[in-house]
C-alpha cells in the first residue's frame, strides 16, 4: 500500500529529517509507526529478528517515497544493540529518537510453571529496553538531544490474572522510563521520553501466547475490541513532534468501547 508524502508532510514538521531507529519494527505497531513516521519525512531504522519481513517494510516505505534501512537485530543480544545504534549513526549521520518497542506476551497462570516464557519475558520485555538504552545513551548525552520511546502496556498500569510476569515486566519499563525521564532532567542532558501503555491492538502478540485456556480467553477480547496499530503510531508521531522543550511522557491508547 503507497501513501501520498507531500501532505502529511506539511502537517508535522518536527518529524521531518529525524533519524528514528525502532525495533520490533517487522509488524504490528512498529512497522505501523515506521510506514507513518517515513510519510512524514523521517529518516528510519528498522530493527526485528525476521529480515524478509523488515526487507518488505523497507522496500514499501522507499517505494513511496520514504527514506528507510534496516539491520537484524536480537534485542537481549546487548551487542547486537549497539551495532544497530551505529549502523544508524553510519547511514545517517545522526540518531533523534529510538523507539523500544520489541515486546513478547506468552500469557499463563504463575500455577503452570512456564518458567522458559517467563525468562524469555523477562529476556525481551525488560532487558531488551535497557540494552537499547545502554547504546543510545552514550550518544544522546553527547549530543544534548534525543528521544526514548518505550511500548509498555495497560498491563504496566493494572494487574491481570495469567498476567503476572508479562505485567511485571511492564511495570518494570513504567518506573524505568520514568526515572530515565526525571535523570535526564536533573543531568539538563535534554534528553525526552514517552511510555505507551496499549490496550487491545490488532498484532500478532497473541501468537506468543501457549497456554490454551489463556489464549482463547485473550483471542476472544481481541476479537470484539481491537483497532489498527497505527492508532498507536499516530500517538507516537504526536510526542515526537513536540518542541524539543517539551515532553509528553505517558500516553495509554486502546479501543474506546474496551473496559480495560
Amino acid at each position: 500500500m503507497l501513501w501520498s508524502l507531500s501532505f502529511e508532510r506539511e502537517f508535522l514538521t518536527m518529524i521531518k529529517d529525524k533519524v528514528v531507529l525502532i525495533t520490533g519494527a517487522s509488524s504490528g505497531i512498529g512497522a505501523a509507526t515506521a510506514k507513518l513516521l517515513a510519510s512524514k519525512g523521517a529518516k528510519l531504522v528498522l530493527g526485528a529478528r525476521r529480515e524478509d519481513k523488515l526487507q518488505a517494510l523497507t522496500q514499501e516505505i522507499e517505494a513511496a517515497g520514504g527514506t528507510a534501512a534496516y539491520q537484524t537485530i536480537d534485542v537481549t543480544d546487548a551487542a547486537a544493540n549497539q551495532r544497530i545504534v551505529q549502523f544508524a549513526k553510519d547511514t545517517f549521520g545522526r540518531l533523534d529518537v529510538i523507539f523500544l518497542n520489541a515486546g513478547l506476551m506468552p500469557n499463563s497462570p504463575l500455577s503452570e510453571l512456564k518458567t522458559d516464557e517467563w525468562n524469555s519475558m523477562v529476556d525481551v520485555n525488560i532487558k531488551g529496553v535497557l540494552n537499547g538504552i545502554a547504546a543510545v545513551l552514550p550518544t544522546f548525552k553527547a549530543q544534548k538531544s534525543g528521544h526514548v520511546i518505550t511500548t509498555s502496556s495497560v498491563a504496566g498500569l493494572k494487574a491481570y490474572p495469567g498476567g503476572a510476569v508479562y505485567g511485571a515486566t511492564k511495570w518494570a519499563v513504567r518506573d524505568l522510563m520514568e526515572v530515565l525521564r526525571m535523570e535526564s532532567a536533573q543531568e539538563n542532558s535534554h534528553i525526552r521520553t514517552a511510555t505507551i501503555y496499549p490496550a487491545a491492538i490488532k498484532t500478532e502478540l497473541l501468537a506468543t501466547t501457549t497456554d490454551s485456556a489463556t489464549l482463547k480467553g485473550a483471542q476472544a477480547l481481541y476479537d470484539e475490541y481491537q483497532i489498527s496499530p497505527d492508532r498507536v503510531a499516530s500517538v507516537i508521531a504526536f510526542a515526537i513532534d513536540q518542541p524539543a522543550d517539551t515532553n509528553v511522557s505517558e500516553f495509554t491508547v486502546g479501543p474506546t468501547d474496551q473496559p480495560w
